[in-house]
């Protein structure tokens, strides 16, 4: 029986490219926080604390993704760690990525990940607070560099592309493919 992918495992990403990328999203992460004022609040009795995040099931065939060490700063926001601190309180989030693929249609679709969290009960609450409420707000983001009516229909088209791009996945999905 032949292996199901003919090719040789795709190269690993340069060291320096995927820490530039965590930064890129730890960023990111911060300009969602601080845009709600309540985030970074609940957050700031956590400073010192760490995160880290790992894609469980992470397919060999693609560039192995790091874990995403995170550190709780005391003005409520996140900073990327290259160890978590030491002592208690910290938090290990496992996110099923055996499929990226399908975490990434359910990301555009809002669906949520198969996850796993071990760790301080309190921390791993307020994660749960955050990613229940709060989104990021690409219109208004788009607003300030395209102007208001611009990005409303920036914003309309990617709304659209996701209700198909859900529809899709959940037609694929549904096929038992």
């Amino acid at each position: 029986m032949s292996s199901p992918w003919p090719f040789p495992p795709l190269p690993a990403l340069s060291p320096l490219l995927m820490p530039a990328l965590q930064d890129r999203l730890v960023l990111l992460i911060n300009h969602v926080v601080s845009r709600e004022p309540i985030a970074a609040r609940r957050l700031q009795p956590l400073a010192g604390r760490g995160l880290v995040v790992h894609l469980s099931g992470w397919p060999a065939l693609l560039p192995a993704a790091p874990d995403l060490i995170l550190g709780v700063t005391p003005a409520g926001l996140f900073e990327r760690l290259d160890a978590p601190p030491p002592g208690p309180g910290g938090l290990r989030i496992e996110i099923d990525a055996s499929n990226p693929a399908k975490l990434a249609l359910g990301a555009l679709s809002g669906g949520a990940p198969g996850v796993s969290v071990q760790g301080d009960a309190a921390f791993a609450g307020e994660m749960h607070w955050l990613m229940d409420n709060l989104r990021w707000d690409i219109e208004d983001d788009l607003a300030a560099v395209v102007g208001p009516l611009p990005a409303r229909q920036l914003a309309q088209f990617g709304r659209a592309l996701r209700r198909s791009l859900s529809g899709m996945a959940q037609r694929f999905a549904g096929s038992g493919a």
